[in-house]
């Protein structure tokens, strides 16, 4: 439920209150239930919340890309065999891929699209 939560903010233009984010996510969740959530990942630091009338808004505190390179980097770190792990992690990539790795790392990775520098309260 968390990434369905973190996947509706992300689509969302700006900050999103409970309700709007309740609204977004598929399924009948009860309110309380994605004010949990919300709580959950604002204390993981996830996400950021602003004071909105009598309860908060939210956003994520960082972009998509830069949320999955961090658990991509923590899966890595976390192996015994860091060689082995990113030979298997690109010996299963498609060929356009294989071909935009090559691309950033040569490049010195300043590729990054300007939609993944968007800061937490910019709409």
């Amino acid at each position: 439920m968390e990434s369905d939560v973190l996947a509706a903010l992300w689509a969302a233009d700006g900050p999103r209150t409970a309700r709007e984010v309740r609204e977004q996510l598929p399924g009948d969740l009860a309110y309380t239930t994605v004010l949990t959530i919300l709580s959950r990942l604002h204390d993981k630091g996830m996400l950021v919340r602003h004071r909105e009338g009598r309860g908060y808004a939210y956003e994520p505190a960082r972009d998509e890309a830069s949320h999955t390179a961090q658990r991509m980097h923590s899966l890595l770190t976390g192996g015994s065999d860091r060689q082995a792990v990113l030979a298997r992690f690109v010996s299963e990539l498609s060929e356009q891929d294989e071909q935009l790795l090559q691309q950033l790392l040569l490049s010195g990775h300043d590729d990054v699209p300007p939609e993944s520098r968007r800061a937490p309260g910019k709409r």
